[in-house]
Parts: C-alpha cells; structure tokens; sequence
C-alpha cells in the first residue's frame, strides 16, 4: 500500500515508517525539515518536505495513498510560548488534515489521538485532541478513521530528573498505590502498523498501554535504576504544581492544563473510558524503559 506518515523521524514515526517499509509498504514521511530528507530516505521511504500548518502541501501529499497516519505536534518550545494558544493551534492542524483529506480523497485514516480525549471537560490540556477527534469526525461517512489513544508516554519521565536531582524526589499533584497505564513509543509504532494492515470499518477507537504502574511503583523502580532506591513519589497540591511549572517559564495556559491533566489521573475523567475499554498490554514495560532513563538521568 501507499502510506503517508506524519511527524517526521520521530519518537512514532521512525518506528512506525521503518516498520511498514518493512513490510514492504510504500511510504512517504512528512518533515518540515529538509536536513531529514537523508536519514528518512535511509530506512527505505520518501521525504515530503513541509508543515502540517500547509493544508494545500498536506492534500498534495495526500493524493493517491491508500492510509494517512496523522499526528499533531507543536514542539515543546510552543508550551513555553507566551503567544502560544497551543489549544487554537492544535485545532488549527486538524481543520488542515480534515481539508486535505476532503481534496485529496483518502478513505483511510489512522489519527494519533490520546487517553483523555473520550472528553473536552476535567481533562485539562488533553481537550485538544478530542477537539481533533471531534473536526476529523466531520468527514464525509464514506472516510474511515482509526482513532488511537495511547496513554502517558514512558519519556514524559524524563521530566521527572529536575526535581529528582534538585529535591531528591520526583514530585507531582497526584501519586500513591493506584496503578495507572503507561506507554513506550515503540508499542504505540507497533499497535499502528497493525491496524493500517487490518480492515477499516467507519470510525474506531483503540487505546495503547504498555504496563500498569502506580506513581510509588514508579519511583521504585526508577530510584533502583539510577541508584536512589529510597526514591520517593511527593504530592504537592494543585497550586504548588501550578506555581513550579509558570516559575519554569510555561505559558499560564499550558501550566494549567497540564496541572488540570494530572488532576484528573485519579479520582476524575481522564482514565474511566480507558478502563470500560482495557487494551491488552504491550511488550515494552516500565522496567525495559528505566535503563534509558537512567543513561538520561546520569548524563
């Protein structure tokens, strides 16, 4: 089949790309940076240089594919943007995939969603992919689309080292013993190569996760793995949080909804559609992940 990628070589993409050329798929990834043009073409697929922000490059690409693979992503210098409305401009790129679907005549595709986004209230920044879910679903009936909502993804960890190395503890507004689901990108690649080889059938939903692990089970497991086992999960209230994150420099916005996300983890929105829809489990648990961590941590 003709695939289209979206999000260049990254953390997904790369993965997935290399997989489906694998299978002997012809791929094209999208980058809006040309110096990528060599290393994509390296793992066996084509380069389209341009911006998701380009709903006429988009449709052009587009044109002839069998399945689109969509993702937004901003970067994370948008979060740190004051003049960012990273909510506006995430719905921005969804209004662009669903112009270039419209033009371009794709009948399948697979969009990148999130937990969380089965809502648009007590989920805090997470609305904007069911804003997303919500303008691709104004597709013609005939488009059928693939919803897949990972869950937290294992290398937000790494968020984790400053208040490690500066407090001695990984500190948050929730934590405890309940387990909640994580995911590596590799699972996610992998879970999406199956489904563009599998049938579509209007629109689905699919949730990712690769392990279950409580925010104490976390820090054991990470304290082990860069040689604190003593590590401790501190919570701190909602206005602690918040204050932390705008001292570091994130757009009010951004800090509230990321502090509103994390609220909602236990005790709220964000996991109960997750839990009526449990996917099985992939390979890479929080124990694989920990080594990288480590090498992160010690760098």
């Amino acid at each position: 089949m003709k695939i289209i990628v979206t999000g260049s070589l990254g953390n997904i993409s790369e993965p997935l790309a290399t997989e489906l050329v694998q299978k002997g798929h012809s791929v094209t990834v999208i980058s809006s940076k040309a110096e990528r043009q060599k290393d994509i073409e390296a793992i066996g697929a084509k380069a389209a240089i341009g911006t998701m922000e380009d709903a006429d490059f988009l449709s052009a690409t587009f044109k002839g594919a069998d399945v689109v693979y969509v993702m937004e992503t901003l970067g994370t210098g948008a979060f740190f943007d004051p003049n960012c409305d990273v909510i506006a401009a995430h719905n921005k790129i969804g209004n662009n995939y669903k112009q270039a679907i419209e033009q371009s005549g794709v009948k399948r595709v697979v969009h990148l969603s999130s937990i969380g986004a089965h809502t648009d209230k007590g989920n805090g920044i997470i609305a904007f992919h069911h804003n997303v879910e919500n303008i691709l679903k104004q597709l013609p009936n005939d488009v059928s689309i693939k919803f897949m909502r990972p869950v937290g993804f294992y290398y937000t960890m790494f968020s984790f080292i400053q208040t490690i190395q500066k407090q001695g503890a990984i500190v948050s507004n929730y934590g405890g013993d309940n387990k909640e689901p994580w995911v590596s990108p590799l699972d996610i690649a992998a879970t999406i190569a199956e489904e563009i080889e599998k049938p579509f059938n209007g629109r689905e939903v699919r949730y990712i996760a690769s392990d279950e692990v409580s925010p104490n089970e976390v820090a054991k497991i990470l304290g082990e793995a860069i040689g604190k086992p003593d590590l401790k999960w501190m919570v701190i209230s909602d206005e602690e949080f918040l204050n932390g994150l705008l001292a570091a420099g994130m757009n009010p916005q951004t800090a509230k909804g990321f502090m509103e996300s994390n609220a909602s983890k236990f005790g709220g929105v964000m996991y109960e559609d997750y839990y009526r829809n449990r996917p099985t489990l992939g390979k890479v648990k929080l124990k694989d992940f920990a080594p990288e961590f480590a090498l992160a941590y010690n760098q």
